[in-house]
């Protein structure tokens, strides 16, 4: 029995089935490749969903976090620590925001923005405002209250009453200005609908939300979860679009896959969660807050920032000539940055392709139910590039050479 069989079996017997991870034991990684406790190496273009940015096994990243563990590792926020208020100085300085709040997770970030917009108003005294627009396909997060503004069905199936929240679909200004009124505290928008299927937000959308939250008195929340820390070519997905969110929330890449997120805010919101009204016991750790300021540093020396638009055009280009090659089962390639999806045919099932993919040595993920979705770490070379794509060719090549539409049928 091999090392990767005994740990399945095991794990099948007591993890909680919540997920259903690949069949791939991580036992080390290096760059942007991982190595299974069988000595299996696979290619990782995933990057954990968009969190491990400097790859793995980073040496910057693995001394910061060596000589951090080595001092302290916790304290509580009863009392202030040096890396915490390093890194709200940092972020506020790459920004241009006043005020940073850190938690442990996306979600987390989210629920936080989501609180500070209905306590804001509450604290004013305007007490009727607290319903939330949010989109169609978009995901916020798993907790309850993230829950509620994420935008696809399935993932609130079951849990009953969400609260005020007001979904329509994805860059349709009319639609929002048909939904706006005095009850409204807030607008929360991703600059890309990463796990809705990598939807771009279309030109001047986000500037049209700007000015319906000016018009009506409301906020507007941008999840930078997944488009931050320079996964699209920018440090923030928002920088140059012409508009910036009164809040946003940041986490994924932020510390390299130490658990971390962040809410920052401008300074007229600096009083809208005062002592008392919001925490997270690990929330801006001595670990995890300089871990990401090892992440900040390595993406400046490493211009990794520049280095994901750059590489984010070759893979555009790479994806374009797929989906010209199997016209049958691609429908298109879409994303922004090192952040981009080939879009299936219906009646192919991006999930159904992975395991195919796992087994040639490339690990991707799923976006919505037809994208095969590719966030790789921004130190991928272009030559690894070139390497994944090749093995979704091959794939590809295999389903479209069956008679069968089905994409399960094929693997």
């Amino acid at each position: 029995m091999s090392k990767s069989t005994e740990l399945l079996e095991v794990a099948k017997a007591h993890l909680y089935g919540n997920y259903n991870p690949a069949a791939f034991v991580a036992l080390r990684g290096q760059g942007c490749e991982l190595f299974d406790v069988d000595g299996r190496r696979c290619l990782d273009l995933a990057a954990g969903v968009a969190v491990s940015v400097v790859g793995h096994a980073h040496p910057v990243l693995v001394r910061a976090i060596a000589e951090q563990a080595a001092k302290v590792i916790h304290v509580s926020n009863y009392y202030y620590n040096e890396p915490n208020v390093r890194l709200a100085e940092e972020l506020c300085a790459r920004t241009g925001y006043d005020r940073a709040f850190f938690c442990n997770s996306g979600a987390e970030a989210n629920e936080a923005m989501l609180k500070l917009a209905r306590r804001h108003f509450w604290s004013r005294g305007d007490k009727a405002r607290q319903r939330i627009i949010a989109f169609h396909n978009a995901f916020h997060g798993r907790t309850l209250g993230a829950l509620s503004m994420t935008g696809t069905p399935k993932y609130r199936e079951g849990y009953g009453e969400l609260g005020a929240v007001t979904h329509v679909n994805y860059g349709d200004l009319e639609a929002v200005k048909s939904v706006m009124g005095p009850d409204v505290a807030a607008i929360i928008v991703e600059l890309v609908q990463g796990e809705g299927g990598v939807f771009v937000a279309p030109p001047g959308f986000i500037v049209g939300l700007r000015k319906a939250c000016d018009e009506h008195g409301s906020l507007l929340l941008v999840d930078e979860v997944q488009t931050g820390v320079g996964r699209v070519g920018r440090f923030l997905g928002q920088d140059g679009c012409g508009a910036r969110g009164d809040v946003i929330a940041l986490a994924k890449g932020l510390a390299g896959g130490v658990p971390i997120g962040a809410m920052l805010t401008t300074e007229a919101l600096a009083n809208a969660l005062p002592p008392g009204t919001h925490g997270a016991t690990f929330g801006g750790s001595p670990l995890a807050c300089a871990a990401s300021l090892a992440v900040l540093r390595i993406l400046d020396d490493e211009k990794l920032i520049d280095g994901a638009r750059e590489k984010g055009v070759m893979l555009q280009t790479m994806l374009d000539k797929i989906v010209a090659e199997f016209p049958r089962v691609c429908e298109s390639a879409r994303g922004d940055g090192l952040l981009r999806g080939i879009v299936l045919r219906p009646n192919h099932i991006a999930r159904d392709l992975l395991p195919r993919m796992l087994q040639l040595g490339v690990m991707l993920t799923a976006a919505g139910e037809r994208v095969v979705r590719f966030s790789p770490p921004l130190v991928v070379t272009k030559a690894q590039l070139e390497e994944g794509v090749a093995v979704v060719r091959e794939v590809l090549s295999e389903i479209a050479a069956k008679p069968t539409t089905s994409a399960a049928a094929t693997v």
